[in-house]
């Protein structure tokens, strides 16, 4: 019925919007070709920091003419692409870096976030898998995979994950939020409640946090805790038509929960009476009368003619 709506987009850029773009900046400059290339890197990892993607994208492709061997440069423009979202193009860049450097963790996480915009989400499982052989404790890697174990339903891989990245980094609230999903998946509802609350906690009008901790109190048959959260999200955000249908619903739901139940007192009908059949309605002591009764007329009969002269034809013989 409600699905969540923060796409994958908006959780890779929110992850790498700084963190992937600092990781790329603090990469060694390139030493070949008596350092061709360095200059238009440098001052794209600033563009970049900068967000001015468009601009950025411009001075890491001079530096991939000046030298098209350095991983860092295709990985630079990868990062700026993505935030284009330019997809097809910043899989292609982290491509390109991984085959110049196959132990590129940057760039298997780069493409990892590009594979789960496209919803691949067995092949992005397995860019974060290479990402951690490279570096088991990176919390990006470890974090985009839960995301992919999202998308394969992989609710305990997803939770274990989730709750690994915010031991690690406890202020990561985007993490409570997925791993309140993945709660979710498992039908854990308290769970979920408990991580929605707590983004609560922190962040009161947060609208998102109220709108699916009320549609996981509704999962849960909660109507009278779930309509307050629909209310409370409403008056942050009128316009939410979303919010809106779904606290109507939730009303209904529990009107008709409240409802007094009728009784039933409807009387079972009565069975209409069979017409008896003639030969039922004899009795047989009427029969017996019947046939003392034609005896007696014939007795009678027979006396009376008893004894009478016969008459005599008056036809000459």
């Amino acid at each position: 019925m409600i699905t969540s709506r923060i796409t994958i987009y908006l959780i890779a850029a929110c992850l790498f919007g700084t963190a992937s773009f600092a990781s790329a900046k603090e990469k060694a400059a390139p030493k070949e070709k008596a350092g061709a290339g360095t200059s238009e890197y440098t001052k794209g990892v600033q563009l970049l920091d900068s967000q001015q993607y468009d601009q950025a994208v411009m001075e890491f492709t001079r530096a991939i003419l000046a030298n098209d061997k350095q991983p860092a440069f295709y990985e630079g423009r990868g990062f700026a692409n993505f935030a284009l979202q330019r997809f097809p193009e910043a899989g292609d860049d982290f491509s390109k870096a991984i085959e110049l450097s196959p132990k590129d963790m940057r760039a298997f996480v780069g493409r990892a976030q590009v594979l789960l915009q496209q919803k691949n989400y067995q092949q992005a499982l397995a860019d974060t898998e290479k990402a951690l052989e490279i570096k088991p404790d990176e919390i990006a890697a470890i974090k985009l995979r839960g995301f992919a174990e999202l998308g394969l339903s992989q609710w305990d891989k997803a939770i274990a994950d989730f709750t690994n990245v915010i031991q690690k980094k406890p202020d990561d609230l985007q993490t409570y939020d997925r791993r309140a999903l993945a709660y979710r998946g498992l039908k854990n509802f308290d769970a979920a409640i408990a991580d929605y609350t707590f983004l609560l906690e922190k962040n009161p009008n947060d609208t998102e946090a109220l709108t699916k901790r009320g549609y996981t109190y509704s999962l849960m048959g909660q109507y009278e805790k779930a309509i307050p959260d629909y209310e409370a999200a409403l008056k942050l955000n009128p316009q939410d038509n979303d919010t809106f249908s779904r606290l109507q619903w939730t009303q209904g739901q529990l009107a008709a929960k409240n409802a007094t139940p009728r009784t039933a007192t409807t009387t079972a009908p009565t069975a209409t009476p069979e017409k008896p059949s003639l030969i039922t309605q004899i009795n047989p002591l009427y029969i017996v009368i019947g046939i003392v009764v034609l005896i007696l007329i014939v007795v009678i009969v027979r006396l009376i003619t008893r004894g009478k002269a016969e008459e005599t034809s008056h036809i000459i013989r």
